[in-house]
């Protein structure tokens, strides 16, 4: 009998030590896994622009939410100066998708040349889970930046506009689409201030937006020494 019990035990302790081990493997491979996407990019990661020195060039990006949750995006360069993205940043209910266009001034190749501009230019697209129906402001990434997560990093790819190519045909398919859906979308709070921008250059556009960060800096540093 005492035979018969200790097999028992140790069965019973085989089993115990099994089923430990399943559920240290398995939270060993969730968090090895890599963290679910809650939007889906088109393209997933490049950017692509006509290649023409001294001009403003477009590329365009679709942006999905595949999440069940709501879900706010924001765009960020390490060229502002430079670079705009319109919309620069929104909310999007669960499956619904917009495409949004960026523009970037190419530098001419005495100022830089192309594989620098590809080396040093990204774009990164954020996202943020947010409750409900809610309007987009920038300031909550900051509010809630232990939430926020990053989508994708982006690099630029270059395209030679006067040679077709399949990626050049998606280009102008996707310009198109954007310049559409820019038409029909009625001006958020984010896009009230922002000119539509036509030959212009982008960087003009980001200079009275400095100017008038600035000047809004100071008349808070004024208002702090009264």
């Amino acid at each position: 009998m005492a035979i018969v019990g200790d097999e028992m035990k140790a069965q019973s302790e085989s089993k115990l030590w099994n089923l430990l081990n399943l559920q240290t493997s398995t939270s060993l491979t969730r968090s090895l896994l890599p963290t679910r996407r809650r939007l889906k990019l088109d393209p997933s990661n490049k950017l692509y622009f006509p290649y023409e020195p001294g001009k403003q060039a477009k590329s365009a990006i679709r942006i999905k939410n595949t999440s069940k949750s709501t879900v706010a995006f924001k765009f960020q360069t390490t060229a502002p100066k430079s670079c705009f993205m319109r919309p620069p940043g929104g909310v999007l209910a669960p499956g619904e998708s917009i495409i949004a266009t960026v523009f970037k001034f190419i530098e001419h190749p005495a100022e830089n040349n192309e594989k620098l501009q590809r080396a040093v230019l990204k774009f990164k697209i954020m996202s943020l889970k947010v409750k409900g129906s809610i309007d987009y402001v920038p300031q909550m990434f900051d509010e809630l930046k232990d939430q926020v997560k990053v989508e994708q990093i982006l690099q630029v790819f270059f395209l030679d506009p006067e040679r077709d190519s399949p990626a050049l045909e998606k280009l102008r398919v996707q310009l198109a689409e954007a310049e559409a859906a820019a038409g029909a979308r009625k001006k958020g709070p984010e896009d009230a201030d922002i000119k539509i921008i036509g030959e212009g250059l982008v960087i003009d556009e980001w200079k009275e937006r400095r100017e008038r960060y600035l000047a809004k800096q100071q008349n808070e540093m004024v208002v702090d020494s009264i």
